[in-house]
């Protein structure tokens, strides 16, 4: 992972700098002195420091003031709250966004100002003579036409005038505009003598426009009171150019003025512009000479409503500024939805849900009486979602006028025309022309699952809805990227949408992209919820440059939403043979399409692909798509860049069987089941067995590299023939890793001895009875031990502890010197407990999840395989990164539940940094379990007791107060550098896979920095047993004493199990050292040991004979005190793995002693 500057990395002593774990004494010590009391508890002298600027100070109130009855205003603030809020927080929580994003008085005056005076230049701007409109030489060369004039012969006269009027438009004056960008929108209207009768027809409008902000733009260009001033296109539609002014010195980024030239009121007559209507000529378009005798010339809508737009400016401000009128819930509301369409980049680019069409959408349900004007902002912002959850304006379009009369369009007319209809005041424009069908269902399920959130009592909805961004990267399953838009031409000559083209000016990409989304959508038909895609944003550029092409754009991006239920179908079943619908299935699936017959009988038509096993679970939709987009469109493989699981070769598995580890663990399942079904029915046992539970991270489908069946090459290994056992070789290569794979037994309760030591040996009988049953009657490897007993099945080597449900209790009784008996928590009664009664119900319970959600597997062993790259092997536990996934599929909140591993992920590093791990705690409600009360009851009894509980708090059904999975582990310095390493991964990833002209060299946030460290222990390779595991893997690695699983051999003899030799030397070191340094690894084939000195081990120690363990003598100040002894310790680091260690590289720069 890219490091930053290394001062920025938090050392594992330090205090986190972000100040999430501060210590709990030091801010009560701070309190008390606030409060006037010393630690002591006696009375500090009356002088009070003196508060900060910027704090609130207490207000000092008399005991009558304290208790008096609420006012008559107060208990109608109680009241409004109540029915206009779900509590007081979230109203609290609105009113303050409210306040940082709305603009303040000063700000304003500033900006008036701003506006008198480009009001005060753009009336003395010269005019120029008349000319013909492709006569330009009149332009300075340092100013370019903002227009792409193609073709470039048109006829008509220009001649530059100064402004009919000068008018500010848009939310500034409505009081709905808000930060981050404030944009203050002005009309510049051109006077009648500029325009020309026939302007409507082919560009001449939009060139005059264009010409006419080029002049305005070159002479203001030489003012000093702006800092900037630059041409984009009007919400990036290129027939509409605007000119952005901005201010001069520190005020440049206050505000930015757009100067939109507009036409004078009743210049244009409206039934020319109808959608039905023709205004680009065929012949003028393709640059014919002369039209075709009778030739149906076909509507431009988009065009007609790209003029007609510029003619309603004005009468729109005054309809939304009657709507807002003595309405301040209106403002409020308005402005939220901004910020609800901003977090979702919905409010940007071609086709955009942006404020003006927010503004106009409350002011229909405030015409339609769904508003009402004693509403707060935020019913506002609930009744605008509802109503955009429940309505489909692409099926079922609205309109604001009024009087529809006969001679304005109809909205059948408009939904012939566009994808999206929602038409103005005028009942002439179409406020969505631009907006696809596709973008249209994403808005209508964002605002549906936001209902969801609003109505979900136990979520943090203002959190997750106004607060939380959501990146098209992070939001659909899969996203892939068409690099070159430039290949989208010849999709519109493949598709023939020449007529499109026309209405469009030329714009292939806004052409195309309705036909391309459609198609796909088509294509993949249930396996798809939601294809959509990225918004086309236009540039900024400067004055003197030429204007961006169309395919400057940059790469579009779509995103699929899959269904889990059909994602990985392969299978495509059309109509029956014998009806007339196969000649359109056979037309679009071309040779894919061939006749089957169905296991009902049915002979159909199909499309079967071929499922590639080395990919995930989702994988079919890659080729799906690619043979569409190439079929149907022309748009070649190579200009695709698909990233949607990009990242599962991490987490592949290094041996057989080939596949996405999946695989490996559903035979895993199946043969753990099998022995279960064993062990139920066997016989001679003296109690009955009533259940198996399984512990394994395999078992519940989240171990990164599962266990594959084993068959040792006898030849790598020596045999102890008493025992039944191999062992390897010294001068062979450690043997691969063989994993037990954990499971508890349950017996009947019988009649067991109530004492701690007569239980073991009870249980250790039980391990020996079993082995030997298990010999006899079905004829597996066994080998017992005291506390638990191995068992070869299927090539997997199981290992059986038998539990007893009274034990954890047995074990916590203590007897007092008086000869009272008590329960107390002994770090042996925790540890089975987690083992016999946590565990198994953790493996259950996320097994089922997996069966719900197939990609939680992979989402698990991807959050796995990343922290254990970091070398935080040891600081995390398995089940803690199982839960912290798990939250991700059962509170998916604001996004829905993740369908592919590689969005899981990316949400995953999301939450690790987003979350209040230090003043909330993580709920996971596994099975549903938990209602709101108990939600309620997690988090009061978390805030009462957080100075003892762990840094990072999970709670379960079954653990609702202590946290058993993070209570050692990690502690606040770990916590707090995995949330550094997760927000670099992040931004790094996100930047990678948003990039498909880039690298995509994803594997880089697995990568540790190393810089980090004080001590770096090289390993040698030939010992490391998961070699093969390592992120990098190498091109040859050692034998490991394995045979293939098909080899035609039986293992007769027991290998060693669970042997690691760096796990072992790690538990050595931690041993002899652990009060010195801390010590990190990567458990999947890491090559290297990171040391890290802790920051008291080189304090000096009093001199005592019992504490010389890795110290050395000297003299400070004549007293004889200890201090590390480095060289010496470097050199027990080498001999303790010898034959291991390869090198111990000292880091001295980095630490003095």
């Amino acid at each position: 992972c890219p490091s930053p500057g290394e001062g920025s990395w938090p050392r594992l002593g330090d205090a986190p700098p972000l100040q999430a774990f501060d210590n709990v004494e030091e801010d009560v010590e701070a309190e008390e002195e606030n409060q006037g009391v010393s630690k002591k508890g006696k009375p500090l002298g009356r002088k009070r420091a003196s508060a900060p600027e910027g704090v609130v100070k207490p207000v000092k109130l008399s005991r009558a003031d304290l208790y008096k009855p609420p006012t008559n205003e107060e208990l109608n603030q109680l009241k409004e709250t109540e029915n206009l809020f779900h509590s007081s927080l979230l109203r609290l929580q609105i009113e303050e966004l409210l306040k940082e994003v709305k603009l303040k008085e000063k700000k304003k005056q500033r900006i008036d100002a701003f506006l008198h005076e480009i009001n005060t230049l753009l009336s003395a701007v010269p005019e120029t003579p008349e000319t013909d409109l492709t006569d330009q030489s009149w332009l300075p060369k340092g100013v370019k036409v903002p227009f792409l004039q193609v073709p470039f012969g048109v006829k008509g006269k220009f001649r530059f005038l100064p402004p009919a009027a000068v008018k500010v438009v848009g939310s500034y004056l409505l009081g709905t505009c808000i930060k981050p960008e404030i944009n203050v929108d002005v009309a510049v209207t051109m006077p009648r003598a500029v325009l020309q009768d026939k302007d409507h027809l082919n560009q001449r409008y939009h060139r005059k426009r264009a010409l006419y902000l080029a002049h305005i733009a070159q002479h203001l260009s030489k003012e000093k009171l702006f800092g900037s001033v630059r041409f984009t296109y009007m919400n990036s539609n290129h027939l509409k150019p605007i000119l952005l002014l901005r201010p001069q010195g520190k005020d440049e980024k206050l505000v930015t003025v757009r100067l939109y030239a507009c036409p004078v009121p009743g210049f244009f007559k409206p039934s020319r512009l109808y959608p039905s209507k023709n205004n680009v000529r065929t012949a003028w378009f393709l640059e014919q000479g002369s039209p075709q005798a009778g030739a149906a010339e076909p509507p431009t809508p988009h065009y007609n409503n790209s003029i007609l737009c510029d003619t309603v400016l004005e009468s729109s401000l005054l309809f939304l500024a009657g709507a807002g009128a003595d309405f301040p819930g209106m403002q409020a509301g308005v402005a939220l939805l901004k910020v609800w369409l901003h977090q979702r980049a919905l409010d940007k680019g071609l086709g955009a849900l942006g404020g003006f069409l927010a503004s106009m959408l409350a002011a229909y349900l405030l015409a339609k009486r769904k508003i009402s004007q004693g509403m707060s902002g935020y019913q506002v912002l609930r009744s605008v979602l509802q109503f955009l959850a429940t309505t489909d304006l692409s099926a079922t379009g609205i309109s604001l006028a009024k009087d529809a009369g006969s001679s304005l369009p109809s909205l059948d007319d408009f939904h012939q025309a566009f994808d999206v209809v929602f038409v103005d005041p005028s009942g002439l424009v179409n406020l969505c022309a631009d907006m696809t069908a596709s973008k249209y269902k994403q808005v209508q399920l964002e605002a549906k699952h936001s209902m969801d959130v609003l109505d979900d009592r136990t979520v943090d909805g203002f959190q997750l809805l106004l607060m939380t961004p959501k990146p098209l990267i992070r939001t659909f399953d899969h996203v892939f990227h068409l690099k070159h838009v430039s290949k989208l031409q010849g999709a519109c000559k493949k598709m023939q949408l020449l007529h499109e083209l026309m209405d469009r000016g030329g714009n292939y990409v806004a052409a195309a992209l309705p036909f391309v989304t459609s198609l796909l959508a088509r294509g993949l038909a249930e396996r798809a919820l939601l294809v959509t895609h990225s918004l086309p944003q236009a540039p900024e550029w400067p004055i003197g440059a030429e204007p961006p092409k169309h395919k400057d754009a940059g790469p579009l991006s779509f995103g699929l939403l899959l269904a889990p239920a059909f994602a990985a179908s392969v299978l495509e079943r059309g109509p029956e043979a014998d009806r007339p619908e196969p000649r359109e299935f056979q037309r679009f699936w071309g040779e894919k399409s061939e006749l089957r017959r169905f296991q009902d009988g049915s002979i159909c038509e199909a499309a079967v692909w071929d499922a590639d096993p080395c990919a995930d679970c989702q994988a079919p939709a890659a080729p799906f798509l690619l043979w569409f987009l190439s079929s149907h469109a022309d748009i070649p493989e190579s200009s695709i860049c698909y990233t949607g699981a990009v990242l599962e070769s991490v987490i592949r598995p290094v041996r057989e069987p080939a596949g996405s580890g999946e695989e490996a663990m559903v035979s895993i399942v199946r043969s753990y089941d099998d022995l279960s079904r064993k062990l139920w029915n066997l016989e001679g046992l003296p109690l009955t067995v009533t259940a198996v539970q399984g512990t394994h991270p395999a078992l519940r489908y989240t171990d990164v590299f599962p266990p594959t069946p084993m068959k040792p090459d006898y030849s790598y290994h020596a045999r102890l023939k008493d025992k039944e056992s191999l062992l390897p070789l010294p001068e062979k290569p450690c043997p691969a890793y063989i994993a037990p794979m954990k499971a508890c037994c349950h017996f009947n309760p019988g009649q067991w001895p109530q004492d701690k030591e007569a239980i073991k040996r009870v249980k250790a009988a039980f391990h020996l009875r079993l082995a030997e049953i298990l010999r006899q009657q079905h004829h597996l490897l066994c080998r017992p031990a005291a506390t638990d007993g191995d068992i070869i099945s299927d090539g997997y080597v199981f290992r059986l502890q038998v539990a007893y449900h009274r034990e954890p209790q047995i074990l916590k009784e203590v007897v007092t010197p008086e000869g009272m008996l008590k329960y107390r928590d002994t770090e042996e009664s925790r540890q089975l407990e987690l083992e016999t009664l946590h565990l198994p119900y953790l493996t259950s319970s996320l097994h089922g999840l997996q069966q719900q959600h197939p990609a939680f597997g992979g989402a698990s062993r991807l959050a796995k395989r990343w922290a254990r790259a970091q070398l935080l092997s040891d600081s995390l536990s398995d089940e803690c990164v199982d839960l912290l996934a798990a939250s991700l599929f059962l509170h998916p909140a604001p996004f829905t539940p993740p369908s592919s591993p590689q969005v899981a992920f990316l949400r995953f590093l999301h939450l690790l940094t987003a979350f209040d791990w230090k003043n909330s705690p993580l709920i996971v409600n596994l099975n549903g379990d938990l209602n709101e009360a108990d939600y309620a009851e997690i988090r009061n009894e978390f805030v009462a007791a957080r100075p003892h509980l762990p840094v990072m708090f999970i709670a379960t059904p079954r653990d609702k107060r202590s946290s058993v999975w993070t209570k050692e582990r990690p502690s606040a310095q770990i916590l707090q550098r995995l949330l550094v390493l997760a927000l670099e991964s992040l931004r790094a990833l996100e930047e990678q896979l948003m990039d498909p002209l880039g690298s995509q060299e994803v594997k880089m946030i697995f990568r540790p920095p190393l810089d980090f460290y004080d001590i770096l222990i090289h390993l040698n390779a030939k010992q490391i047993p998961r070699h093969l595991e390592g992120v990098d893997r190498p091109v040859k690695s050692f034998s490991r004493g394995m045979l293939k699983s098909d080899a035609p051999v039986q293992t007769l003899l027991f290998p060693v199990v669970g042997y690691d030799p760096v796990q072992c030397y790690l538990r050595e070191l931690r041993e002899a050292f652990g009060d010195l340094a801390l010590f990190f690894y990567d458990l999947h084939g890491g090559e290297v040991i990171g040391v890290l000195w802790k920051p008291s081990s080189f304090k000096p120690q009093p001199f005592k004979a019992s504490n010389m363990k890795g110290r050395m003598t000297t003299s400070l100040r004549e007293e004889l005190v200890t201090v590390p002894n480095v060289e010496a310790i470097l050199e027990d680091f080498a001999s303790l793995g010898e034959g291991l260690v390869r090198s111990v590289e000292a880091r001295t720069e980095k630490w003095t002693v």
